[in-house]
């Protein structure tokens, strides 16, 4: 399926998108986390990681596209939606609001009527996003990342948002 908003289009992802999607997602990770959470955790988010990860999770993977190039990234599994993550270039455009309604859209064809993701507590601009698109802060928890030695805990927001058409209020 493809769905069209305005000039940005969003696809699921396909195996040759994997590369393009590492080097938003480690960019965009970057400047979101780096200062923000355990060193532990950035000593293993190494570019190479995310290009394997990123390969990982095509099936995962929904992709904007804007002019022909891939423009940013959401991951979504169940009710979480795990990544949303826009080319540096496009960030402040149509691309992350588009990639976020998809996200909702599809935690709803997965039967769920909320949909929920974590930020970084430090992550502020992330976090605005969220709540000019609806999303509430349902407050701090840890996050568990993986790591080769166990779970991370990662400082975090657990932001949630109704999708079933009902209200958040």
């Amino acid at each position: 399926m493809v769905v069209s908003e305005g000039d940005v289009r969003v696809r699921p992802a396909i195996c040759e998108d994997a590369q393009l999607v590492a080097a938003i997602w480690y960019e965009g990770w970057c400047d979101g986390h780096l200062g923000h959470i355990p060193q532990e955790l950035v000593a293993v988010r190494t570019r190479e990681s995310f290009d394997t990860r990123a390969e990982q999770r095509v099936g995962d993977t929904v992709v904007a596209v804007v002019g022909g190039e891939v423009a940013g990234f959401v991951m979504v599994v169940g009710d979480e939606v795990e990544q949303v993550y826009v080319a540096r270039q496009r960030r402040g455009t149509d691309v992350a609001p588009t990639l976020l309604a998809e996200a909702e859209r599809i935690v709803r064809a997965n039967g769920h009527a909320q949909a929920w993701l974590a930020v970084v507590a430090g992550n502020v601009r992330a976090r605005r996003f969220y709540e000019r698109n609806g999303w509430r802060d349902g407050g701090p928890f840890d996050y568990s990342a993986h790591g080769p030695a166990g779970p991370i805990p990662v400082p975090c927001h657990r932001y949630v948002k109704e999708v079933n058409g009902a209200s958040d209020l």
